[in-house]
């Protein structure tokens, strides 16, 4: 999917891992490019999809959608599970775009509703949530399923 002014929107693949982990490392993330391209593999198998915003280098956004069926809903539900937009290239409309491009991949699969699943939202993203449509569902708690020492 192409966009304005040069903008690509499109699904990640390995040869974008090292410009993903300098991304992910801005947002407080680190990882090598070896394990995001490792990731990147293991994410493809599954039900779901990896996104970019590409302008003219590395990549300037990413977001993560992952759809799974649910005894609650009478369709899947698509959950994003990370959206990242580089410092430099925050509040151009690129958030918003990844959002409507994981929307489309979502529709396609024949899900039935988009939700946000990102820890610790500030006001900044509640606001952004809002603007595009998203309404606030409760809280969310997590649990590490590793034993704790």
């Amino acid at each position: 999917m192409t966009s304005r002014h040069g903008l690509e929107i499109r699904a990640a693949t390995a040869a974008d891992a090292a410009g993903l982990a300098e991304l992910l490392a801005e947002g407080g993330a680190e990882a090598a490019g070896r394990v995001v391209a490792a990731r990147l593999e293991a994410l493809r198998q599954g039900p779901g999809a990896v996104l970019i915003a590409q302008e003219w280098g590395p990549p300037s956004g990413v977001i993560a959608v992952h759809w799974y069926a649910s005894l609650l809903e009478d369709r899947p539900v698509a959950q994003v599970t990370l959206l990242l937009v580089g410092r430099d290239s925050r509040r151009r409309g690129l958030g918003r775009l990844l959002v409507k491009a994981a929307s489309q991949a979502a529709r396609s699969a024949g899900c039935g509703a988009l939700e946000m699943a990102l820890a610790e939202a500030g006001e900044a993203m509640r606001g952004f949530c809002a603007a595009t449509g998203f309404t606030e569902a409760g809280a969310r708690f997590t649990r590490s399923l590793r034993r704790q020492g």
